[in-house]
C-alpha cells in the first residue's frame, strides 16, 4: 500500500505553528513564573501595609495615591499605547526588518517621552483637582484628602517611569524575550517592602514611606529593562520627535484604544468614587480582596495575554490566520484550565484566605468579614477578567481597536448601572459584584464578535472538555465546602497553624480537582504531554 502524500508545504506550516504553541506556551510559563515571584511578594507586602496601616484613614489615602498613577499608566503604556505598539511593529519585523522596526521604535519612544513629560507636570499642579475627582468622599475628611494630595505627587512620576518601561518590555517582548520584562514588577515590591520595614511608623508616616518607595522603583524598573534592552542591543535611541508617517499611524490606532482602556479606567475610577461615598475603610476593602485575586489574573490571564499579542500578531502579519485561530483557541482553554479552580476555591474559602493574610495589626476581624466578602464576588468574575485577557488580543493582533472600545462601553455602562443599584444593599460587596457582571458581559460580546467574524471557532470537543473542567472544578468547591464547615479552620487556631491549614485546603482541593479532571476526561496525562510539546488540543 502506497502512504498517502503529504504536500511539505502543509507538513512546514504544522511544524512551524507546534514550535509557535511551545513558544507561546513556555513564554506564557516565564511570565507566569515572574509574575508569581511577584504576586507572592506583593502579598508580603500587603500584608504589612495591612499590619501598619489596615483600612483607616491613612491606608485608603494611599491606596488612592498608588491607584492614580497606575490608571494612567494603563491609558499611555500598557493600555493603548502598547496594544497599538507591538501590532505595528511585529509588522514591521516582518516587512521591513529589525533596521525599520528600530526606526520606528526610536520615533514612538520620542514622542511618548515629550507628551508624558508634560502631562506628569500639569497633573502635579493640578492633583488635587485630580483626588476629587476620584475620591469625592474625602472632601468630607480634610487631613485625609490633604495627606492623599501630597501622597498622589510622590506616586504621579512613577508613571513616566512605568511607561518608558512597558515601551521597552513590549519591544523585548516581540523578540520573544519575556523573562527581564516579567522580573520589574518583583522590583516595585521589592522597593515598597525596603520603603516599609527601613521607614514605617505611625500610619501617616508608613504611608508616605510606601509613596516614596512607589517613585524610587519606577527609576530603578526603567533603569533593569533598559539595562537588559542596551545589553541584548535592542535599546532604541532617542531622536527629534516629529509626527512621521509611522508615528501618524501608531496615533490613529491609538486613538479608539485610548478611548477603550479609557473606558476600562473609567470603571475603575467608577468604583473608586463610589467605594469613597461608602463608610471609611471601604476602598482599603476593596483594595485588598483585589490584590488577592490578581494573584491567579496575573499567574494565568496577564502571562497568557503578554505571551499571546506578540505571538498572533506576527501570525497575522504572515497572512497564517489558520494559525492564529488554533493560537487563540489553545490560550482559551489552557487558561479555563487552571482559572475555574481558581475561581471556585476563592469562592468557597475566601474567608480563611484572607484571615491568614492580613488580619493582625490595624486590620481587624471585622475587616476580613468584609474583605472577605468583596473577594467571594470578585471570584466569581475571575473566569471573565482573564478571558478578556486572552480574547482581545484576537481584535489587537488584527490592528481592530474599535470594536473592543464599543464592547468596554457597554460593559461600562452595565457595571455604572449595576453599581448605583447594588452599592445601596450590599455596600461595598455590591461593587466587586458589579464588576463581576459587568466582566461577563464584556466577554460574551467578545466571543460574538470574534465569532461572527469567524475569528474564534472552538470545537466541539474542546467545548466539552471546558465542561468536564467546571465539573470538576464544582466538585472540588464542594470538597472545600465541607472541610471548612466541619471545622478544620478556626480563629482559635494559632497563626502558623492557620497557614498550614490553608495550605492544606488549597493542595488537596487542587488534587480533588486534578483527579476528577483526568477522571472525567476534561485533563488527561497526554493532554499536558501534548501542550507542553506544542501539539494541538484537540485531540483527544
Amino acid at each position: 500500500m502506497v502512504a498517502a502524500w503529504t504536500s511539505p508545504t502543509k507538513t512546514f506550516r504544522s511544524a512551524l505553528q507546534n514550535l509557535r504553541i511551545r513558544m507561546l506556551i513556555k513564554s506564557a510559563a516565564v511570565v507566569g513564573m515572574f509574575t508569581l515571584a511577584s504576586r507572592c511578594l506583593g502579598f508580603i507586602r500587603d500584608i504589612l501595609i495591612a499590619f501598619y496601616l489596615g483600612a483607616g484613614a491613612a491606608g485608603d489615602a494611599f491606596f488612592i495615591a498608588f491607584k492614580l498613577p497606575n490608571l494612567f499608566r494603563r491609558l499611555f503604556a500598557e493600555g493603548a499605547f502598547n496594544l497599538a505598539f507591538v501590532p505595528l511593529f511585529s509588522a514591521k519585523l516582518t516587512s521591513e526588518g529589525k533596521r525599520g522596526a528600530f526606526q520606528f521604535a526610536e520615533e514612538a519612544l520620542s514622542i511618548l517621552l515629550v507628551v508624558l513629560v508634560i502631562f506628569v507636570g500639569l497633573s502635579q499642579l493640578a492633583m488635587p483637582w485630580l483626588v476629587m475627582l476620584i475620591a469625592p468622599g474625602f472632601a468630607d475628611d480634610p487631613e485625609r484628602f490633604d495627606l492623599t494630595v501630597y501622597l498622589s505627587r510622590l506616586t504621579f512620576p512613577y508613571l513616566l517611569f512605568i511607561s518608558l518601561v512597558s515601551l521597552l518590555s513590549g519591544l523585548l517582548n516581540s523578540f520573544q524575550r519575556f523573562a527581564s520584562a516579567a522580573f520589574a514588577p518583583v522590583l516595585l515590591n521589592l522597593c515598597l517592602i525596603g520603603s516599609l520595614l527601613a521607614m514605617g511608623g505611625s500610619g501617616a508616616g508608613s504611608a508616605i514611606a510606601l509613596a516614596w518607595g512607589v517613585a524610587l522603583a519606577g527609576v530603578i524598573q526603567l533603569l533593569w529593562i533598559a539595562l537588559n534592552c542596551w545589553r541584548l542591543r535592542l535599546l532604541p535611541s532617542l531622536r527629534y520627535p516629529k509626527l512621521t508617517a509611522s508615528v501618524r499611524q501608531l496615533l490613529k490606532l491609538m486613538l479608539p484604544a485610548v478611548a477603550g482602556a479609557g473606558v476600562v479606567q473609567l470603571n475603575l475610577v467608577v468604583d473608586m468614587v463610589i467605594a469613597s461615598l461608602l463608610p471609611g475603610g471601604s476602598v482599603s476593602h476593596l483594595y485588598y480582596a483585589d490584590r488577592v485575586a490578581q494573584l491567579p489574573l496575573g499567574v494565568i490571564g496577564v502571562a497568557m495575554g503578554t505571551a499571546l499579542l506578540p505571538t498572533i500578531s506576527r501570525q497575522v502579519a504572515e497572512g497564517d490566520e489558520g494559525s492564529a485561530l488554533a493560537t487563540q483557541n489553545q490560550a482559551v482553554e489552557l487558561s479555563l484550565t487552571f482559572a475555574i479552580p481558581a475561581a471556585l476555591a476563592l469562592l468557597v474559602i475566601s474567608e480563611p484566605i484572607i484571615s491568614v493574610l492580613f488580619e493582625r495589626g490595624a486590620f481587624t476581624v471585622a475587616d476580613s468579614f468584609v474583605t472577605a466578602a468583596v473577594l467571594s464576588a470578585y471570584a466569581l468574575g475571575l473566569p471573565a477578567f482573564i478571558l478578556i485577557k486572552v480574547l482581545a488580543p484576537g481584535y489587537f493582533a488584527r490592528k481592530d481597536t474599535k470594536t473592543p472600545v464599543q464592547i468596554a462601553i457597554i460593559a461600562l455602562l452595565v457595571n455604572v448601572f449595576l453599581n448605583l443599584i447594588l452599592m445601596q444593599f450590599l455596600g461595598v460587596v455590591g461593587i466587586a459584584l458589579a464588576s463581576t457582571i459587568s466582566s461577563w458581559v464584556n466577554v460574551i460580546l467578545l466571543v460574538w464578535g470574534l465569532k461572527r467574524r469567524r475569528l474564534f471557532r472552538p470545537s466541539p470537543s474542546m467545548l466539552w472538555r471546558i465542561g468536564k473542567l467546571l465539573a470538576a472544578g464544582v466538585v472540588m468547591a464542594a470538597y472545600l465546602w465541607i472541610v471548612q464547615r466541619y471545622g478544620l479552620f478556626g480563629s482559635s487556631l494559632g497563626l502558623w497553624a492557620q497557614v498550614l491549614t490553608v495550605l492544606v485546603l488549597v493542595i488537596t482541593g487542587a488534587g480533588v480537582y486534578f483527579m476528577v479532571s483526568v477522571a472525567s476526561g476534561g485533563l488527561s496525562l497526554q493532554y499536558l504531554r501534548t501542550i507542553s510539546r506544542g501539539g494541538k488540543l484537540d485531540a483527544p
